[in-house]
């Protein structure tokens, strides 16, 4: 039988798969900008891949790639009359690729994110924002989806009425905060004050996702763990953020030589500000021992990332086979039949 998320999460940490956002745009499928998932439409066979791939790296969930994908953000992009299909077909599509997991089948999450819409002052925007909410998790309910997550939340009353939503449907919820470089949520809530009342509210795991590396991400993760009894998340993304430039909007690159069209790095030239894959690693080492549940990384994350933070926590990932393994490279290896007058080489090289 297929374990549920909160069996999984009681027998060890979970690992979650994140990062489709920018890893379908770099593979040519997305347009940055507007960031609308609508290669569940146009290219099913794509998302399907990444999906399998994420899957295959260690992530024990395949997230429904709806984030963006409600009602504001169609609307802006005129094309409302696809919201219902894309969404639940990105599901669908979701669900088949869990089934090809070998050992056991993969949980797959319904997605429900931050609407851009949301104001604390204006009571409009938060009604508009329960129906977009509220149909987009119907449709998970109906698609027989695991869990709802509801993600980068920088309001905490956004994310309370998702977690409302969610539990009304009667489904487990993931819920996680962006943390913007005010380090505080939006209308005034200390992040770690946010988790543990989402907590006490009923989310199985709350948490913060992408805008921060792990450096500027784990010291609020820190105090997460210590005001949450429940299960704590953190998905950061793997760019070099740092105190002075705390989330991935403002990183400069200093060593650039083109003109940018942009104003920042963000989101299409943040490539030479990588962490790699060790300190990936050893930052997921460090979370786990620090009682983090719930692991993974969010946008910008490669698969292979994602195997090393799996594989860094103990899990050996379908794809572990295929992890470096420099024993037989002809510079750098020690198989005792490589050629000594290449071995001998590698410093100059």
């Amino acid at each position: 039988m297929k374990r549920s998320l909160e069996q999984r999460l009681q027998d060890g940490t979970v690992i979650a798969g994140e990062g489709y956002l920018f890893e379908l745009e770099r593979r040519g499928y997305l347009q940055a900008g507007s960031f609308v998932p609508e290669v569940a439409l146009d290219h099913p066979e794509a998302l399907k891949q990444a999906y399998r791939d994420y899957m295959n790296a260690g992530s024990d969930i395949v997230l429904a790639f709806t984030y963006n994908a409600h009602r504001e953000k169609m609307r802006i992009i005129g094309k409302e009359d696809l919201l219902e299909p894309l969404n639940r077909n990105a599901i669908r599509l979701a669900k088949e690729v869990a089934k090809e997991h070998p050992i056991e089948e993969a949980l797959v999450g319904g997605n429900i994110s931050n609407t851009n819409l949301f104001d604390p002052n204006d009571l409009e925007s938060k009604e508009k924002v329960r129906e977009i909410f509220a149909e987009m998790v119907q449709w998970c309910k109906e698609e027989g989806v695991d869990f709802v997550n509801g993600e980068t939340f920088y309001y905490y009353e956004e994310a309370l009425i998702a977690l409302e939503e969610i539990k009304k449907q009667g489904l487990p919820a993931v819920i996680t905060f962006g943390l913007m470089g005010e380090n505080i949520l939006r209308d005034g809530y200390n992040v770690e004050e946010a988790c543990r009342l989402l907590s006490e509210k009923g989310a199985l795991v709350v948490g913060m996702n992408c805008f921060r590396g792990p450096h500027t991400m784990q010291p609020y993760i820190v105090d997460i763990r210590k005001n949450v009894d429940g299960y704590v998340g953190a998905l950061p993304i793997p760019y070099r953020t740092s105190e002075e430039h705390p989330t991935f909007f403002n990183l400069p690159d200093g060593g650039c030589s083109c003109h940018l069209p942009l104003e920042t790095t963000f989101p299409t030239a943040l490539d030479p500000l990588y962490h790699n894959r060790y300190e990936l690693a050893e930052w997921a080492k460090e979370a786990n021992d620090l009682g983090v549940n719930y692991i993974g990384l969010c946008c910008g994350a490669s698969p292979a990332m994602l195997r090393a933070v799996a594989e860094a926590v103990g899990v050996e990932t379908i794809n572990s086979k295929y992890s470096p393994d420099m024993e037989k490279h002809f510079l750098f290896g020690k198989d005792k039949t490589l050629k000594q007058h290449n071995l001998s080489y590698r410093l100059k090289a």
